[in-house]
């Protein structure tokens, strides 16, 4: 009898836990996004020497709340939001977004002088950029959308330079999502370049 008890409550604890090994190797494993910076020297690239005196402070980034969460989000429906369940970004997106948009700057204006807020207080800037993120998402296999209004502000932030609405759209090629975060770099770059020309029309 005790024999046979000692054997019920093996398969008892046995038996759950080959029922939870068997869910995770069933389970589909997530895949992890980066968005990146433009590379190389694109065409529009400004003159060093008309960027010599630059120093650019980007930040702060502002995103909605629907965007704070590690799933990448699309659109089934201009009102109807879908999670992605297995593709998440490996970063909160406002970080990731702040830090390419800072790197595009820094090639578009041909300058190592950008610094994400917060920056340092040793660092003197020029010029200040902020941004409010509205919308920032997309549909596989059709477009993705930046909607934003972004600031250009002296060095010390007492005067306002430029203020723009921004809204773009990129063609996603695939319906993967590989692809709509290929789509949401360009608008990123997009965004950038508007930004870069803003700039240097000011500093001119």
């Amino acid at each position: 009898m005790i024999r046979y008890r000692s054997l019920v409550k093996a398969i008892i604890i046995v038996c759950p836990l080959l029922l939870l090994a068997a869910g995770c190797a069933g389970s589909k494993p997530s895949r992890f996004y980066m968005l990146s910076p433009v590379s190389g020297a694109p065409e529009g690239r400004a003159p060093a020497s008309e960027c010599r005196d630059l120093a650019i402070g980007v930040g702060p980034v502002d995103f909605p709340e629907y965007l704070d969460r590690p799933q990448i989000v699309t659109r089934t429906g201009e009102d109807v939001l879908k999670l992605a369940e297995h593709d998440r970004w490996a970063e909160p997106l406002d970080r990731n977004f702040t830090r390419v948009l800072a790197e595009n700057l820094s090639v578009l204006l041909a300058t190592d002088r950008v610094y994400i807020f917060p920056w340092p207080r040793s660092v003197q800037v020029t010029h200040r950029v902020s941004v409010h993120v509205s919308r920032f998402d997309g549909t596989p296999g059709t477009e993705a959308v930046l909607n934003a209004r972004w600031m250009l502000l002296s060095g010390d932030g007492s005067r306002e330079l430029a203020v723009r609405r921004s809204s773009f759209t990129e063609p996603v090629d695939a319906p993967a999502c590989q692809a709509l975060v290929n789509a949401q770099a360009r608008l990123i770059e997009t965004l950038s370049r508007e930004i870069a020309s803003a700039v240097l029309s000011l500093h001119r």
